[in-house]
C-alpha cells in the first residue's frame, strides 16, 4: 500500500475538486491509487471526470513547423524557464523542428545534421556546455495527408513557431487550399483550447471506454432503477463523455454552438470539396513529467543540521 502523505491528498484535491477528507478517505479506500481514488470519489458522486493532461512541470519549448501536406512538432526541455528564454535555445528549437519535417522520428533526428554541419546531438552537448544547464530532445510527432494540407498552431508563442502548446491537424481535401489552410488553423486553436484525447468516436482508448461506462453504470446503479434501465442511462450518459474527448464531437470554441463535425461539413461547401480531419497531435509542454516537489523547510533545516 502506497503511503498516503499530504502531497498525496493535495493532488487527488486538485484533479478531483474534491474535499479534503473526501480524498483522503477515498486513498485509504483504494490502497493509496491515485486514478482508482479518483474513480471511487466520482463513484460516489464527489467528483467531476479527471483530465487527461497532468500538471505541466517541465521547462523548455514546443516547436511547431508545416509544409503542405506535412507537419511536425518537438519538444526540448530544459531545467528552467530562463533557458528557454535563451536566443540561442530558441534558434536549436527551430532549426531542430524544421529537420524533424523529415526525419520523422526521434533516433532519426538525434543523428540529423544541421545547417551548420554538425549533428541535433552534438548540438545539444554544446548548448549544454555553453549554457551550463542540462537539456534534452524529448518527443517528435508529426501528422501527413496525400493532399490537402496540415495546419499548425503555436499557443503561447516565445517567437514564431516555439512555444508552451503546438498543434498540428492534417484536412485531407482537393478543395481551395487557402481555405482549406485557414480552417485548418482554426480547428489547431480548438484543439489547443479543448485537448481532445481522440479523432472520432472509433478512435477511443477502448480501456479508457470501459472505465468510463464502469463509473457511470455505478453512478446510475445509485438511483435504484432496474439493469435494463440503467444500460440505457449508461449509454446516454456515454454521449456526454465522447462530447468532452472526442474532436469531432466537441462543441466548436471558435462559436460555442456548433459540434466540430458539423463546421467541417459546413466549410466543405465553401472550401468546393469534400474534407475530412484524418488526423492531429497537441503537444503541450512537460506534459507527463513532474517536477521534484521540494520541501525548502526540511532542505534549510538539513543544512542547519536539525
Amino acid at each position: 500500500m502506497a503511503e498516503i502523505t499530504a502531497a498525496l491528498v493535495k493532488e487527488l484535491r486538485e484533479k478531483s475538486g474534491a474535499g479534503m477528507m473526501d480524498c483522503k478517505k477515498a486513498l485509504t479506500e483504494t490502497s493509496g491509487d491515485l486514478e482508482a481514488a479518483i474513480d471511487w470519489l466520482r463513484k460516489k458522486g464527489l467528483a467531476a471526470a479527471a483530465k487527461k493532461a497532468g500538471r505541466v512541470a517541465s521547462e523548455g519549448l514546443v516547436g511547431v513547423a508545416a509544409e503542405g501536406t506535412k507537419g511536425a512538432l518537438v519538444e526540448v526541455n530544459s531545467e528552467t524557464d530562463f533557458v528557454a528564454r535563451n536566443e540561442s535555445f530558441q534558434s536549436f528549437v527551430t532549426a531542430v523542428t524544421k529537420l524533424a519535417l523529415t526525419a520523422g522520428d526521434i533516433e532519426s533526428l538525434k543523428v540529423a545534421k544541421l545547417p551548420e554541419g554538425i549533428t541535433v546531438t552534438e548540438k545539444l552537448t554544446q548548448l549544454v556546455a555553453t549554457i551550463g544547464e542540462n537539456m534534452s530532445l524529448r518527443r517528435v510527432a508529426t501528422v501527413s495527408v496525400n493532399s490537402g494540407v496540415v495546419a499548425s498552431y503555436m499557443h503561447n508563442a516565445a517567437a514564431a513557431g516555439i512555444g508552451k502548446i503546438g498543434v498540428l491537424v492534417g484536412l485531407e481535401s482537393t478543395g481551395d487550399a487557402a481555405k482549406l489552410a485557414a480552417l485548418g488553423k482554426q480547428i489547431a486553436m480548438h484543439i489547443a483550447a479543448a485537448n481532445p484525447q481522440a479523432l472520432d468516436i472509433g478512435a477511443v482508448n477502448p480501456a479508457d471506454l470501459e472505465r468510463e461506462r464502469d463509473v457511470l453504470a455505478e453512478q446510475a446503479r445509485a438511483s435504484g432503477k432496474p439493469e435494463e434501465i440503467i444500460a440505457k442511462m449508461v449509454e446516454g450518459r456515454l454521449r456526454k463523455y465522447y462530447e468532452d474527448v472526442v474532436l469531432l464531437e466537441q462543441l466548436y470554441v471558435i462559436d460555442g454552438e456548433s459540434r466540430v463535425k458539423q463546421v467541417v461539413e459546413k466549410a466543405a461547401k465553401e472550401i468546393g470539396a469534400p474534407v475530412k480531419v484524418t488526423g492531429f497531435v497537441r503537444m503541450a509542454l512537460g506534459e507527463g513529467i513532474e517536477k521534484e516537489q521540494k520541501d525548502f523547510a526540511a532542505e534549510v533545516a538539513a543544512q542547519l543540521g536539525n
